[in-house]
């Protein structure tokens, strides 16, 4: 029965039929043939070379903030406030912060 209606069906839709079990074949075989240990290992590889970036942007993000907090600390110190001295700790506390936690992150990643 599936020989007659292979028959009548045109070779184009007999190529197209064809690639198609053939693309899927390959693709099972390359789902069968990954290894768990290598996918840990080559994530592991990615993060480690995302990590230097990410820290980089900590730094740079530490850096705007600074400039950030030390504009609104002297825009409260000329208008007289009196908790100038507490919102520059706050803002120098935020940035000191994250250059920590970026040299921290580094160090027990061991990178």
């Amino acid at each position: 029965m599936w020989k007659e209606k292979w028959r009548t069906i045109s070779n184009n839709q007999k190529r197209i039929i064809l690639l198609i079990a053939l693309g899927m074949s390959n693709a099972l075989h390359s789902l069968y043939a990954q290894d768990g240990v290598a996918g840990i290992q080559e994530a592991n590889t990615k993060v480690r070379g995302y990590f230097d970036v990410g820290c980089n942007l900590m730094y740079a993000v530490g850096a705007i903030l600074g400039l950030i907090g030390a504009v609104k600390v002297y825009q409260k110190w000329s208008n007289g406030h009196p908790d100038t001295g507490a919102t520059a700790a706050a803002w120098f506390g935020s940035c000191v912060f994250l250059v920590v936690v970026a040299t921290v992150l580094k160090s027990f990643f061991g990178i």
